[in-house]
Formats: C-alpha cells, sequence, structure tokens
C-alpha cells in the first residue's frame, strides 16, 4: 500500500490561506482522479476536491472559487490552496487514490481550524 502523508494544516482567522500538502511514498504520475477530502466534527467524510493525470479539475460545492488543487508528479505530491477560510472549514483533510489501487488508503490527515 502506498502511505499517503497529509501536512499543511493548522489554526487560521476567517478569512485566512493555507496551503495544504499529501506526499505519496510511491509515483503518481499516471494515477488518475487524486482527490481531497475532509471530515468535520460530527459529519461524515466529504470529498472537496480531485484532480486527474491530465490535471482536469472538480470541486464539491463548498470549495468552489475558494479552493484550488493541483500536483507536482516530479514530487508525487498534491496540494490543495485553500482561501477565503470559513468556521465551517474547520476538519481534519485528507487526500486518497482511487477506489480499488495501491492509492486507496487514508493517512493521518491534517488538522485545519478556522477561527477567530
Amino acid at each position: 500500500q502506498v502511505q499517503l502523508v497529509e501536512s499543511g494544516g493548522g489554526l487560521v482567522q476567517p478569512g485566512g490561506s493555507l496551503r495544504l500538502s499529501c506526499a505519496a511514498s510511491a509515483n503518481i504520475s499516471s494515477i488518475n482522479a487524486m482527490g481531497w477530502y475532509r471530515r468535520a466534527p460530527g459529519k461524515q467524510r466529504e470529498l472537496v476536491a480531485a484532480i486527474t493525470s491530465g490535471g482536469n479539475t472538480n470541486y464539491a460545492g463548498s470549495g468552489k472559487g475558494r479552493f484550488t488543487i493541483s500536483r507536482d508528479n516530479a514530487k508525487n505530491t498534491v496540494y490543495l490552496q485553500m482561501n477565503s477560510l470559513k468556521p465551517e472549514d474547520t476538519a481534519v483533510y485528507y487526500c486518497k487514490g482511487p477506489r480499488g489501487t495501491e492509492y486507496d488508503s487514508w493517512g493521518q490527515g491534517t488538522q485545519v481550524t478556522v477561527s477567530s
């Protein structure tokens, strides 16, 4: 199983920005649909954004216009740039690859807390 290690979370004020990183222990260049997910307290885990191997992106409603997903295949890393953060963005953020692949596993996540 490929290890996915998320980082970059922290405490930020409303309106602030964070950039999350997801470093994979193996090559991601041919892996389609790497995604960022989040689980807020008391809620189900949900998809935030996804990016294909060709760079096409898809965003869930909550992050549209504020979040940007990108990938650097040379570094085996997927990023999530989050701007204009809101308290409701508070959650543990995870990345994961396509179902049924070696990249289909949950890491430890990175905590994002948006609070004044």
